[in-house]
């Protein structure tokens, strides 16, 4: 829904004034943000989006993975970020969807040298999981109510850019899993510390990988739709609300998985693909209503601060070239089809070209000004000066 607004530029600075020193959101504006994104979600078509979102994920997960084993694979951890990733899914999810995994995922660990598959795995990653990226452009921009304006090559290079900052924070929330237990002890014993070092990290890297996968989902937030908020925060409302509906619809699922579904009834070999392909379409669904979160918290921000945003977020455009572009090839096509109309049905006035037609609207005001200017100059020549001698006729007649 068309929810946001090209905003002033010259009016930004205003609106930030204001929006700064706005009072807190009282009580009842909590309960609007939930709940007008609760419905946005369902006016914008958000599980259609998560399905949408669920197709290129299927495309990006493998070559992310790649690149993340790989890269673990350079410093001797690709067999334990494997094992990992099986134990992982096996307990999230269940014991069909770790087998059907367990093939790709073991064999992105063989190979003759990790070099070469970080190598591989890094240009793969970035390219194919880059399409999400812009999936998720895309969506988020249905969620916010505006059109794409970024130049195409702005665009792809900044969707790489995010794409290669979300795989560095999936390699740091791995390291930070792998580094726990035993292997914690080992790496404690070999840098100097003591069993209550390794302690307070086995207890502290929690709220750190918390941390981290907040920021993950903020920069998805903050850098893919095509608008420019006040500020970028990288710990935002809809990002933390993601994160711990995220967490519980996992656990939901695979309760549910564990006590009522069976897939494998149903869809015979495939069933642990089928639940898979169940679980990243509900994380897509949370990532979507997480950005109606965002957008529902900064129209409150701006209500409370007396904007008129009821019906649209005053949030300015990164870019509007690309809107302009298509704006001129759909203005183009409209006039070709009216040619066309016009060369079947040889009635009424022929379509003019709003190009052509804005030409000579340009050309008929060019002559309006000259002519204003010719006539200016020829009643202040015809205009005697005020201080000039009157004539002998003149004075004579006077006389």
């Amino acid at each position: 829904m068309e929810r946001s607004i090209t905003a002033d530029p010259d009016a930004k600075d205003a609106i930030e004034e204001r929006m700064d020193n706005a009072g807190p959101i009282p009580a009842a504006g909590w309960k609007y943000i939930f709940g007008r994104a609760l419905r946005e979600f369902t006016r914008d078509g958000g599980m259609d989006m998560a399905a949408a979102l669920t197709y290129r994920t299927v495309f990006a997960i493998f070559p992310a993975l790649l690149a993340v084993v790989s890269t673990l694979g350079l410093f001797g951890q690709g067999e334990e970020t494997t094992k990992l990733l099986l134990n992982t899914i096996e307990d999230v999810g269940s014991p069909e969807m770790a087998k059907v995994l367990e093939e790709p995922i073991t064999g992105l660990t063989e190979g003759n040298g990790a070099g070469l598959f970080f190598v591989i795995g890094v240009l793969g990653a970035v390219w194919t999981s880059s399409n999400y990226v812009n999936a998720f452009s895309r969506s988020i921009n249905t969620v916010y109510g505006v059109e794409e304006g970024r130049a195409a090559m702005f665009l792809r290079i900044q969707m790489y850019l995010i794409t290669l900052a979300l795989l560095f924070g999936a390699m740091i929330c791995i390291l930070l899993l792998l580094v726990s237990g035993d292997f914690a002890s080992m790496i404690g014993g070999w840098i100097g510390l003591g069993p209550e070092a390794v302690t307070v990290w086995n207890i502290l890297k929690w709220p750190v990988l918390i941390v981290v996968a907040i920021v993950m989902i903020g920069l998805l937030y903050n850098f893919t739709p095509n608008v420019r908020r006040p500020q970028v925060r990288w710990i935002t409302l809809g990002a933390t609300f993601a994160l711990v509906a995220m967490a519980l619809a996992t656990a939901g699922f695979a309760w549910y998985l564990s006590n009522f579904a069976n897939y494998n009834k149903t869809y015979g070999s495939i069933g642990g693909a089928i639940a898979g392909l169940m679980w990243i379409w509900i994380i897509n669904c949370v990532l979507i209503l997480g950005a109606e979160v965002d957008v529902e918290a900064q129209r409150t921000r701006q209500l409370t601060a007396g904007l008129e945003a009821e019906e649209q977020v005053l949030l300015p455009p990164r870019s509007t070239s690309g809107i302009k572009k298509k704006e001129k090839a759909y203005a183009k096509d409209v006039y070709e089809g009216r040619k066309l109309r016009a060369m079947t049905n040889p009635i009424g006035p022929e379509p003019v070209d709003p190009r052509r037609k804005k030409n000579r609207l340009k050309a008929l005001a060019s002559i309006g000004g000259v002519v204003a200017v010719l006539s200016m100059i020829r009643s202040a020549s015809q205009t005697p000066p005020e201080d000039a001698e009157p004539s002998s006729d003149t004075a004579s007649s006077k006389e």
